[in-house]
């Protein structure tokens, strides 16, 4: 089954391209890779949600957040490289926004190994950090990279 099609299955639509804030391009191939900048929770152009982890924002808002992430990465590389050729993911990362204590980041990043793992099947399972930090971009309370081989 094409990923496209898998897509459609599951009822997921991909997002448009969130459109970069500073300067950089929102993927990039190398060989047989595509490496994502850093991609946070846009929707419909705005940034869904500001705050911390564990204060203002919620592990479970979080976890959503993660996957809204995760989805405008695969935007950027069905962008670049068209998603059906995507072979595999091999990479997330994740950086969670984190008030003063919290310690759940891997509980929040799973919003996006969750959804890579509904689309891609096997494929899907992949090497991960998920990092805690104190402040990302625009205030969003999560960031995702993704890095997927493709044909």
């Amino acid at each position: 089954m094409k990923w496209s099609a898998k897509l459609d299955q599951l009822g997921i639509e991909l997002p448009e391209v969130a459109a970069p804030v500073a300067a950089y391009v929102p993927a990039v191939r190398t060989g047989s890779y595509v490496y994502t900048s850093g991609q946070l929770p846009f929707v419909g152009g705005e940034l869904a949600a500001t705050g911390k982890v564990g204060a203002e924002v919620s592990p479970e808002e979080a976890k959503q957040y993660a996957r809204t992430a995760a989805l405008n990465g695969l935007a950027a590389i069905h962008d670049l490289v068209g998603i059906d050729s995507v072979v595999r993911v091999v990479k997330v990362v994740g950086y969670v926004a984190s008030s003063e204590g919290f310690g759940g980041q891997p509980a929040v990043v799973n919003g996006a190994s969750e959804l890579l793992g509904e689309i891609f099947g096997d494929a899907g399972a992949h090497a991960r950090s998920a990092v805690g930090v104190a402040e990302l971009p625009l205030g969003a309370p999560v960031e995702v990279e993704l890095v997927v081989e493709v044909e």
